[in-house]
């Protein structure tokens, strides 16, 4: 039964992992810019914007890991 949850717990942290590195990859894609006004206005609009998609994004992905975590935890002390 350990080995059942530790394969749940792994996989939703690979799986959280995954999703991090897909939000990093598309942040670096709009990085990607040519000209200094480009600079400029990617700048001012990762300013305004990053912080609120980038806190949404991650505090789905660590709720899920938790919520997943802690009805793994439930299932072993039920079962122990």
């Amino acid at each position: 039964m350990i080995w059942v949850i530790s394969i749940i717990i792994t996989i939703a942290l690979i799986g959280a992992l995954i999703i991090s590195i897909y939000t990093l990859k598309k942040e670096e894609q709009k990085a990607k810019a040519s000209t200094v006004e480009d600079e400029l206005k990617r700048s001012h609009e990762y300013e305004t914007k990053s912080l609120t998609s980038n806190i949404r994004n991650l505090l789905w992905i660590y709720a899920i890991v938790i919520i997943l975590s802690f009805v793994v935890l439930a299932i072993y002390i039920f079962l122990l």
